[in-house]
């Protein structure tokens, strides 16, 4: 039973199917939007009419289209996978390399002709046929009036290479899957977190809580023009006892890493503003983000001017320059404020102190990062040295005739015309030689 198991994973059949599942299913997770809400899949994938005919949010959140590279029948197709190309080495690839060690002298005239080239070299001398192939890197056995050479061997390595790379890259894949995790997180300037929406983790995620994130400072600069040309993230990390740890600033492809989770500059808002009243303390009023239907972005908050809140105004802001438009009760233009200016409402004098931003960060933590970094890197290494012919050269002396022949697993016309440029060197100028294809 367990010859027949292994057998039939090291099917290259079983293994061309089950990487074809896992494109299918790759290719699926990359058009399906992952990890969105419910009412997104409902008001995208509904019920009447269903995409393609059957591809409703019922049937996407039951197959787990949703979170595809997090699914059980996803993860057991990477183990087959995996176990499939384990099989195919130990039953094809290394019993090949072994073959390819193993080598013995022909003692035969007769053994030559089931060669794929061959020739016969009058008066030709096994010491010379010696000298020539190492001098082209082969390396070379012999006694008396017999000789076995060969190079490339690396070829016959690069293949398990390759598979070896593919299998750290599945156990990256897998690694992440059950031990990975992605937290969101908006934060206003000057706060600190603890790492609590999680947008999706793995059944073995470990969430870190014995340190927090500190946001020192949140800042956008702005091109000439008044579009957005980056924004930064001042990040300290603490540990338990609040004593920083690390401290560094991020911006878009520039993240911050500590303790094996990577905090990324994904998205930024307003949070609240900060203004005085008459001389009053520094207050701070929230924003919220307004519904604008996909015509720009815009934060929105409410400030009474009446201790009875009977009358107030509506301020809006669109960025972190410092701008604040004022409205009326009835929705009437007042005036803008900017960031230390003043001005007066129904009696009370209004100072803008600041606008508050808040910084949106994306956070992830994939423990099968490495693994995926040295498999590629292993993949390269193993593709160009499968690229490398293994040649095989045998000859033997007999009745001042040498018998030379040889055999390649690629490359055959490159291989051909060494062989023969090596018989034209070893052949008398008047009795010319020619290699048997």
């Amino acid at each position: 039973m367990v010859r027949r198991v292994f057998a039939l994973l090291g099917d290259l059949r079983l293994a061309i199917l089950l990487l074809l599942g896992i494109a299918i299913a790759s290719i699926g997770g990359t058009v399906i939007e992952q990890g969105q809400s419910l009412s997104f899949y409902q008001a995208n994938y509904p019920e009447d009419p269903a995409l393609f005919g059957f591809l409703s949010w019922r049937v996407l959140l039951a197959l787990g289209l949703d979170h595809v590279y997090h699914t059980p029948w996803y993860l057991t197709l990477l183990v087959l996978f995996g176990a499939s190309l384990i099989a195919c080495t130990l039953s094809r690839q290394v019993p090949a390399l072994t073959a390819a060690q193993r080598w013995q002298y022909y003692q035969a005239p007769r053994q030559f002709t089931k060669l794929a080239l061959s020739t016969t070299i009058p008066q030709g001398s096994l010491k010379d046929l010696a000298t020539a192939l190492t001098a082209r890197g082969y390396r070379v056995w012999h006694t008396d009036n017999q000789l076995y050479a060969r190079k490339g061997l690396v070829g016959r390595i690069g293949p398990i290479v390759v598979h070896a790379s593919m299998i750290l890259i599945l156990l990256g894949g897998i690694l992440g899957a059950l031990t990975g995790f992605t937290a969101q997180e908006l934060v206003p300037s000057g706060e600190t977190f603890h790492l609590q929406h999680i947008v999706q983790a793995g059944p073995l995620a470990r969430i870190p809580q014995d340190w927090a994130v500190k946001v020192n400072r949140f800042w956008i600069d702005y091109t000439d023009s008044g579009a957005i040309d980056q924004f930064y993230s001042d990040l300290s990390v603490l540990d338990g006892q609040g004593q920083e740890v690390k401290r560094g600033t991020i911006h878009v492809n520039r993240p911050l890493r500590y303790g094996g989770v990577t905090l990324y500059q994904a998205d930024w808002g307003i949070a609240a503003l900060r203004f005085r009243l008459n001389n009053s303390p520094v207050l701070q009023l929230p924003m919220a983000q307004l519904e604008t239907e996909g015509k720009g972005r815009l934060w929105g908050t409410w400030l009474p001017t009446k201790p009875d809140l009977a009358e107030g105004i509506a301020l809006i802001a669109q960025d972190l320059q410092g701008t604040v438009l004022l409205y009326g009760p009835k929705g009437e233009f007042l005036r803008s404020l900017r960031t230390g200016m003043s001005t007066e409402i129904n009696g009370v004098k209004l100072t803008l102190v600041e606008v508050v931003g808040s910084t949106g960060l994306q956070i992830k933590a994939d423990p099968g990062i490495p693994l995926f970094y040295a498999g590629f890197a292993l993949l390269m290494a193993g593709v160009i040295m499968s690229y490398v012919s293994h040649s095989q050269v045998w000859g033997l002396q007999e009745n001042e005739i040498l018998y030379l022949g040889g055999r390649t697993n690629r490359a055959q016309l490159t291989f051909e015309q060494e062989l023969a440029a090596i018989a034209s060197e070893l052949t008398p100028q008047n009795s010319p030689a020619e290699v048997d294809a």
